[in-house]
């Protein structure tokens, strides 16, 4: 044998068994370890400190509408590529991506169903599809939704959770938030309610359009809620923002929300909402 040679030691493989580790997360707001099934019961928030994590519009629609009596309206819109757009992959490919990845065709659901009873026409974000970006096709799904509460007489609920106008269709994206804005004052000019649910986060022009027109808005707690985000606020006006600015209980404070609703919370909330307004 080779003076320099040696045996190299066996190296068992660990496998997952029921005191393993898999499954357990470190909770991004108090740093405490959960475990993902336990994250799932309730509702994607942290039983600990009530950290908020994302929620995907189906499930943000099982938890607002009863069982079984939601009906999806329009889910064959889809975008197309009028500008031919390209960046560091071509917008084709960008939303073909999305569709895979969320199994949804566009950044919005909606449809209508029942809340507690109440009948309502309700759409929810999808923020994996393309971080919730308002594109034509998210507009127009969001004024039929309008359109169709006008015609059957009922309220409107929007959960955002959005990063703002679609760059990948210009203009095209920005023209949205008049049109949602102007179909909204159609809504009001019909005597109906419409209750805006902000989630983290609802930025660009959904805020600056639909999403702060609601006649109550109600926010998840510490929910991002702005046009532009901090640091470009910061390097624009060269002042540090106060803290916690942007954020749900600070907007709670200044009156541009109404009220923070915890998820768990929040379909009861909804429709105590609903109920006030009688809707």
């Amino acid at each position: 044998m080779s003076l320099f040679s040696r045996v190299k030691p066996k190296i068992k493989s660990l496998k997952s068994d029921k005191t393993s580790f898999d499954g357990w997360l470190k909770c991004s707001g108090c740093n405490e370890l959960i475990h993902s099934k336990e994250l799932e019961e309730n509702f994607s928030t942290c039983p600990k400190c009530d950290h908020h994590y994302p929620f995907n519009a189906t499930k943000r629609l099982e938890l607002l509408v009863d069982t079984g009596s939601f009906l999806e309206l329009y889910p064959d819109i889809v975008s197309s590529d009028p500008l031919k757009f390209t960046d560091s992959k071509k917008y084709s490919e960008r939303l073909k991506a999305a569709r895979k990845k969320t199994g949804k065709k566009s950044a919005v659901t909606i449809g209508t169903g029942l809340v507690e009873g109440k009948a309502v026409a309700i759409g929810a974000f999808e923020f994996g599809f393309m971080g919730g970006s308002m594109g034509s096709v998210v507009g127009e799904k969001i004024t039929l939704l309008i359109e169709e509460a006008i015609s059957e007489r009922l309220p409107v609920v929007i959960v955002s959770a959005s990063g703002g106008a679609r760059m990948q269709e210009s203009a095209l994206s920005l023209m949205q938030m008049a049109k949602t804005s102007a179909a909204l004052a159609k809504l009001a000019k019909a005597g109906l309610p419409f209750i805006s649910i902000v989630t983290d986060p609802t930025t660009g022009g959904v805020t600056a359009s639909f999403a702060s027109l609601g006649d109550i808005i109600i926010a998840e707690p510490k929910a991002l809620v702005a046009f532009a985000g901090p640091r470009v606020i910061e390097q624009t006006v060269g002042h540090k923002l106060p803290e916690g600015a942007q954020r749900a209980e600070f907007l709670l404070e200044k009156g541009l929300i109404d009220k923070i609703v915890a998820r768990s919370d929040m379909k009861k909330a909804l429709s105590q909402c609903l109920r006030l307004l009688k809707a």
